[in-house]
């Protein structure tokens, strides 16, 4: 059973008795479809949609946890108190808080209460998310990053930088991050608009390299054209948030899509549902 320690992290409990309600109010997670044992990626937007925090949210005990990248935790507490008004909710902020994640995992019954199914990824990897507890044999952060690489699973600084990414644009409409059937929150005019009319060109895809690519952040260009940026890179494997027309029209006329001086071949993560753009001759 693969493993990896996670650090930077922190976690936020929402506790009281109106949280629930709250925060169902303002992220774009359907908290409805939330069950024990579940963890879902959801985000807090700007009023323009953008994705203001990205967090993983789960039930716990009668509350609600945030597991997010600490450099956000006190901006985020800080909007949050912005959102309560008079309701009743708590904030209880863990700093140093202790993540591991795991895959191929068959836990004990025993275990079973004490585990989250990370949602994002398909139910046959069974990915596990557990809460301080170390990694049971070592730590391959690496090998945790491949996965993520593998399911165009995008995370945030390393992938995308907050406030300049819609929903969309970073996958959260093919891996439960954003509900189209809950009704309102914040941000969620846009995001609906986008989803109805179908107009999202930048989205997460899986580079893989002709050789290790460069670090993350390279630009990928083709015909000396920037078309999006490198991610998360392990080896010759990657994330990249692109343009998908221009990756598009890269590939129709046969163009090379370079990360410096490294050919790419850029692909829809699986079991993603979106496709590439259709041109006019194809229609």
């Amino acid at each position: 059973m693969p493993s990896a320690s996670l650090s930077g992290r922190a976690l936020l409990d929402v506790k009281g008795d109106d949280a629930e309600d709250f925060l169902q109010n303002i992220i774009t997670t359907d908290l409805d479809t939330l069950g024990k044992g579940d963890l879902k990626s959801g985000a807090l937007l700007t009023p323009q949609g953008k994705i203001l925090f990205e967090f993983l949210v789960s039930r716990n005990g009668a509350g609600l946890r945030l597991d997010l990248n600490d450099s956000s935790i006190d901006e985020l507490v800080k909007r949050l108190t912005l959102y309560r008004l008079r309701a009743k909710v708590q904030f209880v902020v863990d700093k140093e808080s202790l993540v591991t994640v795991s895959w191929n995992d068959n836990p004990s019954a025993s275990e079973i209460d004490s585990i989250l199914t990370d949602r994002r990824f398909p139910e046959s990897l069974s990915v596990r998310r557990r809460y301080g507890e170390p990694a049971d044999a070592g730590s391959d952060v690496d090998a945790w990053n491949a996965l993520r690489i593998a399911y165009g699973v995008a995370e945030a600084p390393d992938d995308y930088a907050l406030g300049e990414a819609f929903p969309h644009d970073v996958n959260f409409d093919q891996t439960g991050g954003v509900s189209f059937k809950k009704g309102c929150f914040v941000g969620q005019e846009v995001v609906s608009r986008m989803q109805h009319r179908g107009t999202a060109r930048r989205r997460i895809l899986v580079a893989a390299g002709a050789a290790d690519l460069p670090a993350q952040g390279t630009p990928l260009t083709a015909g000396g054209r920037e078309i999006g940026t490198l991610g998360t890179v392990v080896a010759k494997d990657g994330l990249a948030l692109v343009r998908i027309d221009r990756v598009k029209d890269a590939m129709d006329s046969g163009m090379p899509i370079m990360a410096g001086d490294v050919a790419v071949h850029l692909a829809i993560p699986p079991e993603h549902r979106f496709t590439f753009p259709v041109t006019t001759q194809e229609a």
